[in-house]
Parts: structure tokens; sequence; C-alpha cells
């Protein structure tokens, strides 16, 4: 039977909810449909937020043969095999590749002169920075689209779109529980009504107890041990850490993903306090995309390791956030003379680079912040 998320999925855009910032009035991918450019991109964004039903709802409009594949196991055949399929004369074939990020520089390098040739219109759809995954060459040819995660009011629309009716309680704890996730949220709906034949909030808990209910890479558990990864390193757990890090291998997790949050958790949570973290942590993902599976477990535990036993300090974390609250806020204040750079005579004579010894606190900041501290 076809799953309760496929059945209902938008046809069009003026059934789609949430990603006003790409699909209102004027904004780029309505117009794009709208007027019928036929060119490649990417969606970037959380699980559950609609990238795939986008990607059909293009292919649609475009009168485009959509062809689906995951690069989780795809590879270079199944894209000659697109290639070699014949289309009614002058239909572009449109290949929705989730999970681009998996693909590698070599199947990448594949796809490359025929997104380039027009001969495949190229939509990728990824949980992870494009620029991190995705090569120079074959990115510079797409147009990179960020989704959000749907607010809870959107949430609470696509769940009244199943047809099944909850409680306001059981409504509210299924929004949190789905955080944004409206694939999740649709999902659990549907197993719970074939487990219990309802949708009450006792149930839904039970269900989400159930091993009857699985959730892939893209879903709830991965993003629930890799929090359990973080959180364990910065309570300075490396048993723990150790612990998740096994989960995340044996279920096949790629393992830049983890590395690129050590890099991350390197800086945000030991910082100061060890600054060699962030050269242990850039080693490990060096090891990681030099080596990879299975050898690179060694890296990723050694560097788990060390930093759960690193010692902690969150000071810079917290100075760039207010510097960068102060930045939104004050937009750009005047940059103090003597900091200012001098490159012509005249502005030297308007005194660019001149210390005119207006700055008494010394700490170089603009008038306006003059004896703010970050740090």
């Amino acid at each position: 039977m076809e799953p309760l998320a496929s059945r209902i999925r938008p046809a069009s855009l003026d059934d789609y909810v949430g990603q006003d910032h790409l699909v209102g009035e004027g904004k780029p991918f309505r117009v794009a449909i709208e007027q019928g450019h036929i060119f490649s991109f990417v969606l970037w964004g959380p699980p559950g937020t609609g990238k795939t039903t986008l990607a059909r709802i293009y292919a649609n409009a475009i009168n485009a043969a959509f062809y689906e594949l995951s690069a989780v196991s795809a590879g270079k055949d199944d894209i000659r095999r697109i290639i070699k399929e014949r289309t009614i004369l002058d239909q572009p074939k449109v290949l929705f590749l989730d999970e681009i990020h998996r693909f590698n520089k070599a199947q990448q390098d594949f796809l490359l002169p025929f997104v380039e040739s027009g001969e495949l219109v190229l939509i990728g759809a990824t949980t992870e920075n494009p620029s991190f995954e995705v090569i120079p060459a074959l990115l510079s040819r797409l147009r990179v689209f960020i989704l959000e995660e749907f607010t809870d009011e959107q949430m609470a629309e696509i769940i009244d779109r199943t047809g099944h009716e909850l409680t306001p309680d059981a409504k509210e704890w299924l929004i949190q529980m789905a955080n944004g996730d409206a694939r999740q949220a649709i999902t659990m709906i549907e197993n719970t009504v074939r487990l219990y034949n309802n949708v009450e909030l006792a149930s839904l808990k039970e269900t989400l107890q159930s091993k009857f209910l699985r959730y892939d890479k893209k879903g709830e558990e991965h993003y629930n041990v890799i929090s359990a990864f973080i959180k364990s390193m910065r309570a300075s757990k490396p048993d723990a850490a150790l612990y998740y890090l096994a989960r995340m291998v044996e279920a096949g997790e790629d393992p830049k993903f983890i590395a690129r949050r050590m890099v991350i958790f390197a800086s945000e949570d030991v910082g100061l306090a060890q600054p060699t973290a962030l050269v242990v942590a850039n080693e490990v993902f060096r090891a990681v995309e030099t080596i990879g599976y299975p050898e690179c477990v060694l890296n990723l535990a050694h560097g788990a390791a060390y930093l759960a036993n690193a010692p902690k300090d969150r000071s810079v974390t917290n100075a760039i956030g207010s510097a960068m609250e102060d930045a939104k806020k004050h937009g750009n204040l005047p940059v103090p003379m003597t900091l200012r750079n001098a490159p012509t005579k005249l502005m030297k004579d308007l005194g660019y680079g001149k210390d005119e010894g207006n700055d008494p606190e010394g700490d170089l900041m603009p008038a306006k912040l003059r004896g703010k501290k970050y740090l």
C-alpha cells in the first residue's frame, strides 16, 4: 500500500505548505516554475521539509520525465540507463538524486558532463551543506535553495491534511516530537493507526517506543544519536561518547558527517580551554577523508575520546554570538579613524589612519560600542 506521506503529497505549489521564502508570490522557486525555467539545482534542508515534493512539482511543471534515485544505493549504471531511455521529443529528463552528498567524487564527476550539456536536469537533495559535499565543478552549475524546518503552525496544517483527527494534546505532543519534520509526523500517525486504530496521545507514545517504528538515517534516530554523541563529549563522558559513536558506525553513518561535528565541537565547546582540540579534530576529519571505513573508525574513536576528556570553555562561542547580535542590531557603525586604511593623500588629509586620541577606552571599537566586552 502506498505510504500516507506519498498519498497526501501536494501536486502543486498552491497546495504546498511552508517555505514561503521560496514558493511565495514573487519568490525565486515559484517564479522559476511560472516562467518555465529549466535548470539544475540543490535543495538543502533538514529532513521532512518537502524536498522531494518540490522536486516533483518542478518536474511536473516543466513537463519532464522524472527519475528518482537515492545516492546511497545508486551508481553510474543507473545514470547510464536514464540517459539511454527514450522520451518524448524535446522532453527534459529530471533526475532527482536524494542524499546527493553520498555520491563520491568519481560519481559526481561522472554526472557533470550530462548536467553541463543539459541531457539531465539534476535536482539534488541533501541535509548537509553542499559547499562541503558537492564538488566545485558540479556545484557551480547548480542553484542552491535552502529549506527551513516547518513551524508549529505549518506542522499543524500538515497533520490536519492526513485526514485523522487528533485531540489538541495529541497534536501538540506530535508537533513537538517531530521537531519540524513533516514526514516523521505523518509516519507516526500512519503507524499509530495501523497498531492501535486511533491517534490518541497514549497510542502515539506507545508507537514511539515500539520496535514497529523504524527511522532511516535521515530520520529521528539519526539526530537522536548524534545529539547523544555531542552531549556525551560535552559532559566529559568518553565511554558514552564511544558507545554512541559505535552506534553510528554500525548503522553505516557517513564518517565525514561525524568528523565534521567533531570539528565544530572542538571550537564550540572546548575552545580556548585547549586550542589544540581544533587541530586534532581537523586531523581526524582529514584522516577520515583519506582512509575511509573501516580503518577510520580508529581515528574517529581517538578524536571522540580526546574531545570528551578535554577541558571545556564556551567563552568564544558566547562572545561571537554577542558580537553578531550587536552587528545586526547596530548595522554599519563607523570604524574609528585610527583603524581606517589611508592609501591616498586625500584620505590621509581627511584623518584616515590618524590617532586623534578620541578612543579613551583604547579598545578600538566604534564609538557606540566603546567599553563593550564580549570575551
